[in-house]
């Protein structure tokens, strides 16, 4: 029932009253409270808000300028400590040859050592050798003289002739001096 006293009001009346915040009588009235929460809003902000997001920046680029600088630190400290490492293998190296050059040179000294010591056995071993060779050779030659005395000897008789044996040892003496 009071649908149709609504609908009854609403056509009797020409125009309908306007959108309340388009309406020009509460211009004021929303202008007051505009400016009452725009204060408020600006007050919050500049005294609550604005400064700890203020801190909070600041305390992030000190943060991060620390950060930078202990990176920094901490680069440098890693590329002196690299140049040590460098150094230090360096040096190694270095050592390492002077060992290696110092142990070549005493092992190029023993074997010369060494070698001169064969060398000499081997020398007095040639010599000890020649001089039984000498020998055995003279002894041979002696049998090779009565040998060949006796042989020569035994031939001209085969041929009926006779033997001086002094003459025959000294034609095989003859003979074999001439080699």
């Amino acid at each position: 029932m009071t649908f149709f006293v609504l609908a009854a009001n609403t056509a009797g009346k020409a125009a309908a009253p306007a959108f309340p915040p388009f309406d020009p009588t509460h211009f004021a009235s929303q202008l007051f409270w505009l400016a009452i929460l725009f204060g408020a809003l600006y007050l919050v902000l500049a005294r609550v808000i604005l400064p700890k997001l203020g801190s909070v920046l600041e305390h992030r680029e000190a943060t991060i300028a620390t950060n930078l600088d202990e990176a920094a630190r901490l680069n440098d400290e890693a590329e002196s400590g690299h140049k040590a490492v460098e150094d230090a293998i360096a040096d190694a190296r270095t050592k390492a040859r002077a060992t290696a050059t110092a142990a070549r040179a005493k092992m190029d000294a023993e074997i010369r050592e060494e070698t001169a010591k064969v060398e000499a056995d081997i020398e007095a071993d040639l010599t000890a050798a020649e001089e039984r060779i000498i020998a055995l050779r003279a002894e041979a030659m002696k049998n090779v003289q009565s040998i060949a005395v006796t042989t020569a000897a035994a031939m001209i008789a085969k041929f009926d002739a006779t033997v001086v044996d002094d003459e025959v040892s000294a034609a095989v003496s003859d003979t074999l001096a001439g080699e």
